[in-house]
């Protein structure tokens, strides 16, 4: 029993081939995916897939590296998605200092948009994060609300007060494969300091690959199973248990009842 916090299955990558990805994540004993948008097209079919298949559920955004080509039409189309039964969450959305697509000022405003519409529908945020630590807790500390804002630290890959903070604010940590990767041993350890409570687990499909099978492209929900088992093995417990924490965390954070 696993849940793939994480996954765009409407990339190219994966959509022409999304019948034996789905076949593949149920044989690895996936019981939900939770497609992700980063633009208002790839949001509006992740709900459509949502819709036609019981194990998919959506989140619709605009990605900080794509919101200097959105546009208020592209935002109301967003907000239209948010309020369908589908649609479990809001994001992708955050910051990124790495990439240089757009400013940093432009990245707030949007960040901005989505938190507050995180609100609004009472649906977690899922939060990208890179090369931006600190901008991002001062602004989920800008717009908490009761000291909390709901969400997801998705593939997260920052330090552990990062984290704390994060904790704080009563977000979810949820990890990838580059939590598998050899050189990822700070990370390993960091993951055995999270709660037992607000841990996930991601492939974010098509991309970070789990080592063994690194080299490998596309990556697919199926191989969450990988991210897991690393996890199970570093906090000390068995794959079952961690499957089982981590599904239940994830129905948790994005309100979903069996």
């Amino acid at each position: 029993m696993l849940f793939d916090t994480h996954a765009h299955l409407e990339d190219e990558q994966l959509f022409p081939m999304l019948g034996r990805v789905l076949e593949n994540a149920s044989s690895a004993g996936l019981v939900g995916i939770t497609a992700i948008g980063t633009t208002a097209a790839t949001s509006r079919k992740c709900a459509q897939l949502a819709r036609e298949y019981p194990q998919i559920h959506s989140a619709v955004g605009i990605h900080p590296n794509h919101c200097q080509d959105a546009t208020e039409l592209d935002w109301q189309e967003i907000l239209n998605l948010s309020k369908q039964s589908e649609v479990v969450a809001i994001g992708e959305t955050g910051l990124d200092r790495y990439w240089d697509y757009c400013s940093i000022e432009q990245q707030r405003i949007w960040f901005a948009k989505h938190i507050e519409l995180s609100f609004e529908t009472e649906k977690p945020l899922v939060i990208h994060m890179r090369e931006c630590e600190s901008d991002i807790l001062a602004m989920l500390k800008e717009h908490q609300r009761n000291g909390k804002v709901i969400g997801i630290m998705h593939s997260f890959a920052g330090s552990w007060e990062t984290a704390r903070q994060c904790l704080d604010l009563g977000m979810y940590i949820s990890f990838a494969g580059m939590l598998t990767f050899k050189k990822s041993n700070e990370l390993r350890e960091l993951a055995t300091r999270i709660p037992e409570d607000r841990i996930l687990v991601e492939t974010d499909s098509p991309y970070l690959t789990p080592h063994p099978h690194r080299s490998q492209r596309p990556n697919q929900p199926a191989m969450v199973c990988h991210t897991a088992s690393c996890l199970a093995d570093v906090r000390g417990v068995d794959l079952e248990l961690i499957s089982a924490i981590t599904t239940a965390n994830a129905k948790r954070v994005f309100n979903l009842n069996d």
